[in-house]
């Protein structure tokens, strides 16, 4: 009996959490200026794939729950995607601004992707801070619907995602750095 009187309450703060989410999103997509107005918040988080993907430099295979507790901009990209490489730059310079223990850019080389190539890439163009992960057979790209590069997905720091973007954008944008520190900030 005791149970049924509380059903109503747990009801009410649920609405509560989904309203207090929603002004959240609100607030965020007032920020989307430029090419940040391709960044789609959803209602609602979704998860995401637990499949493996292979670490830079043979250090063994990952997965999307080690970035747990951070922010992380997940960004699917592959060396021979023109629009992925012009953008990988500005995903250096935003690592380099709001990486650290709140918030980190993930970079995962999807598909047929020479671990030499881009280490030659990544070389040429000075990016030492983004990590050189892969996901040769597209497992994850495949179970996060990933249908087209590059695609660079917001996930919480539980692990979820919470936006997505289709297409290159200017990720060392104010608009993209503000939208990202209220993200890190939000705790």
């Amino acid at each position: 009996m005791r149970l049924l009187r509380l059903i109503p309450l747990y009801i009410a703060l649920s609405l509560g959490a989904n309203a207090a989410l929603a002004v959240e999103i609100s607030d965020l997509e007032a920020l989307r200026v430029g090419d940040m107005k391709k960044l789609n918040f959803h209602s609602t988080p979704a998860e995401v794939s637990d499949k493996e993907f292979f670490l830079a430099d043979d250090a063994g295979t990952g997965t999307l729950a080690d970035y747990r507790g951070k922010i992380v901009l997940l960004n699917f990209w592959a060396t021979w995607c023109a629009p992925c490489r012009a953008e990988m730059p500005m995903l250096s310079e935003l690592q380099a601004e709001l990486g650290g223990d709140d918030f980190e850019v993930v970079t995962l080389a999807t598909g047929r992707n020479a671990p030499a190539g881009i280490v030659k890439f990544f070389a040429e163009t000075g990016i030492t801070n983004l990590p050189r992960h892969q996901d040769p057979k597209q497992a994850l790209a495949r179970e996060m619907a990933v249908l087209g590069l590059p695609i660079t997905v917001i996930l919480d720091r539980e692990g979820r995602e919470i936006a997505r973007l289709r297409g290159d954008a200017e990720w060392n944008s104010d608009s993209a750095k503000a939208i990202l520190s209220a993200l890190i900030a939000g705790k």
